[in-house]
Parts: C-alpha cells; sequence; structure tokens
C-alpha cells in the first residue's frame, strides 16, 4: 500500500475516538458514528476531509496545490482533496484534524439543542 496513504490512515486513526469503517467500499474514518475523512480517490493519490466551505476556500487558497473541491454538490458542501503525495505530515494532520473538530463541534450543537429542547416544559393546549 502507498506510504503516504498509510500515513493519512495513521493520522486519522491518532485522533481520540476515530475508527476506521467503510463506505461504498472505500475507507473512511469516524468519530461517533460520523465521517471526518475518506480514502474514496486513494488510487489517485488523494485523501478526502470533511470541511466547511469557508474552510475549503481558505485551505484552497494558501495551497492550492494540496488542496482542491471534490466535483460537483459534495465539493460545494465543502468536501476536500488532499493531494497525499504533494502535503507534507503537518499538512494532513491539520486537515485531518480540522475535519475531525467539525464533525465533533456539530455534534456538540446538536447535543445542546436536544438537551435545551427537553428541558423546556411542554405546553399543553387549554381547552
Amino acid at each position: 500500500m502507498n506510504a503516504r496513504v498509510e500515513l493519512f490512515r495513521r493520522l486519522a486513526l491518532q485522533l481520540a475516538e476515530a475508527v476506521e469503517s467503510s463506505h461504498m467500499n472505500h475507507p473512511d474514518f469516524r468519530i461517533n458514528g460520523r465521517i471526518f475523512a475518506t480514502l474514496s480517490a486513494q488510487e489517485k493519490g488523494l485523501g478526502v476531509l470533511k470541511l466547511t466551505p469557508e474552510q475549503q476556500q481558505a485551505f484552497i487558497a494558501e495551497q492550492p496545490q494540496v488542496f482542491s473541491p471534490v466535483q460537483g454538490g459534495w465539493g460545494r458542501m465543502g468536501m476536500t482533496f488532499i493531494n497525499l503525495q504533494e502535503a507534507d505530515e503537518l499538512l494532513i494532520g491539520g486537515g485531518l484534524s480540522t475535519a475531525y473538530n467539525n464533525v465533533l463541534k456539530k455534534q456538540s450543537a446538536k447535543k445542546s439543542s436536544q438537551t435545551t429542547k427537553s428541558a423546556r416544559p411542554s405546553r399543553k393546549r387549554l381547552q
């Protein structure tokens, strides 16, 4: 297996509670069941990161030879290719960490929203 793909895998699995799974016969990396990165384009030497559209724009502006949007709608939502041959360990680790933290923040926000909803007293309809 490609050493750069293995580096991506190793760095992803070093993140707390990250696990490797599979989606559509491609390796992916998850936290609490939610995907933050994949190796769906590993045969092209690319990893995929789940960034926000704003993060994607910033990453591409900073390192256009390393980062590019995934084609179509997924790319418009922030899914971003990382060229594993062009990226050093620091860039790969930083990209994975950003994607990982995006998923954690989203899960955290969802939990606090659910807690707030369940903490509200229910209103019964008056008759």
